[in-house]
């Protein structure tokens, strides 16, 4: 199934020059839905995994699933303020902007072995800053999952040596 076609462009938002790649069309279709779910759930099945990281929000939603399908804790990782209990931020980049996330102190065990999952990799800020939170209380980070990579964006020069998966690529327009 052709899941790619189920993305929407959005041109210049949220600013000028931003070729903005929009997922809430894939979830308007069951059955690409559907698909995408079984892509990340056959990545990891048969892989040591401890937990599921999501990346604030849409992060969220393919996380939670993937970890509910494979019977594992989910760990979000949410913009500054908006986690309840204790947290260490990281502070990221991304090609409009600037923001900081946060994660809960007590989400991550020393040596958790964890899949940071997210909507899209463009700059590599915001994983990486995932990344550095995971590796701030003690795990380690198993694989980065993205539904969409903009390898134009050069988002794998932020984390090198870190090992990607991605259901699909977007180049430049």
């Amino acid at each position: 199934m052709d899941i790619k076609s189920k993305i929407r462009t959005i041109p210049h938002w949220p600013i000028e020059g931003v070729m903005f790649r929009d997922i809430t069309t894939l979830w308007l279709d069951p059955e690409a839905n559907k698909e995408a779910y079984r892509r990340f759930y056959e990545q990891y099945k048969d892989k040591k995994i401890d937990k599921i990281v999501g990346i604030d929000a849409r992060g969220f939603v393919f996380g939670a699933v993937l970890a509910y399908q494979l019977d594992l804790p989910f760990v979000p990782v949410r913009k500054k303020g908006k986690l309840p209990g204790d947290t260490v931020g990281a502070e990221y980049t991304l090609e409009y902007g600037a923001n900081n996330v946060e994660m809960h102190v007590d989400a991550i065990n020393k040596g958790d072995k964890c899949v940071i999952i997210d909507d899209l990799i463009a700059t590599g800020g915001t994983i990486a800053a995932a990344i550095k939170l995971v590796e701030e209380l003690g795990g380690e980070v198993a694989e980065c999952a993205f539904v969409i990579e903009l390898p134009d964006l050069h988002g794998r020069d932020q984390i090198k040596g870190y090992d990607i998966f991605a259901l699909m690529e977007f180049e430049g327009e």
